[in-house]
């Protein structure tokens, strides 16, 4: 026997064949089902329901032979991912709840579970790899790698993850690609086998994000500013390739940038590069959410894709928000450092440079990126591990 090892089981495919694997090759596998979401009231019809995740769960658990133990941690879910959600969209910021969700719930209480179950290893159904390495300190350090499938890779998601949660993590199935994943369960009789990939926030499922919301957020109806084609995005700010604070900065609109073509029923509830919820027609390019301003309830877009007000050269990070997923590879103040750089999840990665400053880091693209959106995550990279990432600021 390998060892005592705790798996996450969801009710998904991925993390079921996770513990069929481990199953295979010789360790002692409990599986874990948490229930962190009871309230289906705001999730669109059939998505998602904890009630049928868990049936699922059971009937896998049965079919390879583990006991599943049953943990609600609701409550901690409320607290520290969905407060956290309605906080950051108050404040006209877009969270990441699956980044928080498995820094504070699928690896911390769930690893606390684990522990209790005397689990030598816990592991999960996550796209990714781990592997030790021996720092130039002489310590051992644990390597957050992307998964070995291009299309599913989910490093990103864990982006916020410590030496401590991920020094006994096992993920069984970050060298197989997808279609491997689901031949493998079909293979197996696994009921779950051809069930479709949960969609929407993590362990909520698909929302009516206005909806959701407003469960705290009360609807407030506003203006929506069209912004005109003049030159108005290069007077806001300066262009010096050189100064990161001018480069990092969002752009800033007033009214009067602008003509109002229709109304909202709520600023907090838009971010940046949104295009559906708009309701507004008749133009020759879809429109697109190019800024939002949630003290004065103004919605600002801009015609087409390419509109240049959704693109930008850098971003800055502050230094209560960066976070090092290997610590011994941090900058130092006036360093610098060629990464590899995503700002959303399964976006392809984006060469750029990396600038530690007495205030925070700046991250300066090769190429602009588009929607840059204050309260997501900028995960950098060397090759294909995952060395750090951080809120983005503005």
């Amino acid at each position: 026997m390998k060892g005592k090892v705790v798996v996450g089981l969801s009710g998904g495919v991925d993390s079921a064949v996770a513990a069929y694997l481990l199953k295979q090759q010789g360790y002692e596998v409990h599986a874990l089902f948490m229930i962190n979401w009871k309230n289906s009231s705001v999730t669109l019809s059939g998505d998602c329901a904890w009630e049928e995740d868990q049936i699922m769960a059971q009937m896998v658990a049965k079919q390879i032979g583990i006991p599943l133990h049953i943990v609600d941690s609701s409550a901690r879910y409320m607290e520290h991912v969905v407060n956290y959600m309605f906080n950051e969209y108050e404040h006209g910021r877009t969270p990441n709840p699956d980044v928080m969700c498995n820094r504070e719930i699928k690896f911390e209480i769930f690893n606390r579970h684990a522990q209790e179950l005397g689990a030598d290893f816990v592991a999960t159904g996550h796209y990714c790899r781990r592997q030790e390495i021996v720092g130039e300190d002489g310590k051992t350090y644990s390597r957050l790698l992307a998964g070995s499938d291009p299309n599913k890779d989910q490093s990103y998601f864990l982006c916020q993850m410590s030496q401590e949660q991920l020094k006994n993590v096992l993920f069984p199935i970050g060298d197989i690609i997808k279609p491997e994943v689901r031949r493998i369960a079909a293979q197996a009789n696994l009921a779950c086998a051809e069930r479709k990939d949960s969609q929407g926030i993590c362990f909520v499922g698909k929302v009516d994000l206005p909806v959701f919301l407003q469960q705290k957020l009360k609807a407030k109806d506003g203006d929506i500013v069209q912004l005109t084609d003049d030159a108005f995005v290069y007077r806001l700010r300066n262009d010096n390739p050189k100064d990161l604070v001018a480069l990092s900065k969002p752009y800033v609109y007033t009214p009067d940038d602008g003509f109002i073509i229709g109304r909202h029923i709520g600023a907090q509830y838009y971010t940046i590069g949104q295009r559906k919820g708009l309701n507004i027609g008749g133009h020759k390019l879809p429109l697109f959410v190019v800024a939002t301003d949630v003290e004065k309830n103004v919605v600002y877009v801009g015609e087409g894709e390419n509109h240049p007000g959704l693109y930008r050269k850098a971003l800055f990070i502050s230094n209560d928000e960066i976070h090092h997923v290997r610590p011994d590879l941090a900058l130092e103040n006036d360093q610098s450092k060629r990464c590899k750089v995503r700002i959303r999840y399964r976006q392809p990665m984006q060469d750029a440079i990396l600038f530690k400053k007495s205030e925070g880091l700046y991250i300066k693209f090769d190429v602009p990126q588009k929607s840059i959106t204050a309260g997501q995550f900028a995960a950098w990279y060397d090759g294909d591990e995952l060395i750090g990432s951080g809120t983005i600021a503005g």
